[in-house]
């Protein structure tokens, strides 16, 4: 819109013809500059400048949205795309269906609490075949404190799927969909992101679990700008990484007393 053409505004002749001669074509050439320089610019007066400003900014400025139909359009979005349920059920009834896709969804809490077991069977959940109610797809799983165990994952799913799991090859099958990556540093995370991009549409990916973010920061940086900044880099990127492949992407953060993460 920054570049549309003043002549097609829809301002007075006048005006537009004295805009024109001035080479001063489009919005962004208009609104770049002050109305007091548009005025000794165009050597008309201040009402005038102010009322072609007012007409130019109308039109290329977005329409404005309320709160209200942002979270309406947020909630009809996530309703088509779709969710993973975890089967709790007052969990998925709270969540509208489940872990949303196309979002990035935290798990914040103490240690111990069962955050990674619950990331393990989101997994699970992920990869089952899709007549067994799970996405029949691959999993990538950052493990940056060292907490996956495929022995607790398959437990979990002998437990809570019997019926697929005592079938003789199939643990060993969705313990193979599950790829597991441990980045010893956040620079090494950070140099990881951009394939698990590519990787996420090539792999047949219905799943990012990272456990934990703070964890890959913890240590590289004390605490402050340089840490908040890097945090809030990597989780803008892996926003638009839910956003670009429409996959669920759960994300889990440690909380302690005391400490700012």
């Amino acid at each position: 819109m920054a570049n549309k053409l003043i002549s097609e505004m829809g301002l007075p002749t006048s005006i537009a013809n004295i805009f024109a001669a001035r080479n001063i074509t489009t919005a962004k050439e208009a609104l770049s500059l002050t109305e007091f320089e548009l005025m000794e610019l165009l050597d008309v007066g201040m009402a005038r400048v102010t009322s072609a400003v007012a007409h130019i900014s109308e039109i290329v400025s977005p329409p404005t949205q309320t709160a209200l139909s942002l979270m309406e359009q947020r909630v009809q979005n996530e309703y088509m795309a779709g969710h993973l349920p975890t089967r709790l059920k007052g969990l998925d009834e709270a969540l509208g269906g489940g872990i949303p896709f196309g979002v990035l969804t935290e798990l914040v809490g103490p240690p111990g609490i069962g955050k990674t077991q619950f990331c393990l069977k989101l997994s699970l959940l992920a990869s089952l075949p899709a007549s067994y109610g799970g996405l029949d797809g691959r999993v990538i799983y950052i493990d940056a404190e060292s907490k996956f165990s495929s022995r607790r994952m398959i437990e979990i799913g002998s437990k809570s799927f019997p019926e697929i799991f005592h079938v003789e090859g199939m643990a060993k099958e969705m313990a193979g969909r599950i790829l597991v990556l441990r980045p010893t540093s956040l620079s090494e995370f950070t140099e990881s992101l951009q394939q698990i991009k590519i990787s996420l549409l090539q792999n047949h990916v219905k799943l990012l679990v990272i456990d934990s973010m703070a964890a890959l920061v913890t240590g590289e940086y004390d605490q402050g700008p340089t840490r908040q900044h890097s945090l809030g880099w990597h989780i803008s990127f892996i926003k638009s990484i839910a956003e670009f492949s429409r996959i669920p992407i759960v994300v889990t953060n440690q909380w302690r007393a005391g400490v700012k993460l």
